[in-house]
């Protein structure tokens, strides 16, 4: 697939399955991510991949943070909280690494690393393998943060979850480009 297919065929993949990319996929995956734009080369992200007994672990993380906000939650509740990491067999936690730069605000470091899991986004379309971006409550939550190792400096840009689809894909939206680019000045 050439890379205008890809970008113009993209769709999120929310349903996956196993096998996650082999570790040839993953190397391109990470690739793509590390030509993001990039202003003044700080290279301004890290990312952690997490499969098999690590989403266990994740949910777990995600299981305490359930907790800290409400003490009694069910048991049911618990076990989707816990099982909210297998839905996929890899997630690529994105996390912006903010870094003092008089040209460099932390909002453009955040949308560099935002962009880099874009690129892996189209890059993973391309190859065939389904992905979706989640954040939710628990990319923001103290707990998840701490369990995941995150400093001050950080944040938590995106959940990327890989694997094959499952299912056929859903179809791409026609949208049509005049609802939104204009020329300015205006007439």
């Amino acid at each position: 697939m050439d890379a205008l297919e890809a970008l113009h065929s993209r769709v999120s993949v929310p349903r996956l399955v196993a096998p996650a990319p082999t570790q040839e996929q993953q190397q391109a995956l990470f690739n793509a991510a590390l030509r993001a734009p990039d202003h003044a080369w700080l290279r301004p992200w890290r990312f952690l991949v997490v499969e098999g007994e690590g989403l266990q672990a994740l949910g777990r993380v995600y299981t305490q943070a359930a907790l800290a906000d409400t003490p009694d939650l069910d048991q049911e509740a618990l076990e989707r909280i816990q099982a909210l990491p297998l839905r996929a067999p890899m997630i690529i936690v994105a996390i912006s690494c903010h870094q003092m730069h008089e040209k460099v605000p932390s909002i453009e470091q955040d949308l560099s690393c935002a962009a880099a899991v874009s690129n892996m986004l189209v890059a993973a379309h391309a190859m065939g393998i389904g992905a979706v971006w989640r954040t939710g409550w628990l990319a923001y939550h103290k707990t998840v943060r701490e369990g995941l190792g995150l400093t001050e400096q950080e944040r938590l840009i995106a959940f990327l979850y890989l694997g094959q689809p499952a299912g056929a894909l859903k179809a791409v939206p026609e949208l049509t480009p005049g609802d939104f680019f204009q020329v300015w000045p205006g007439n």
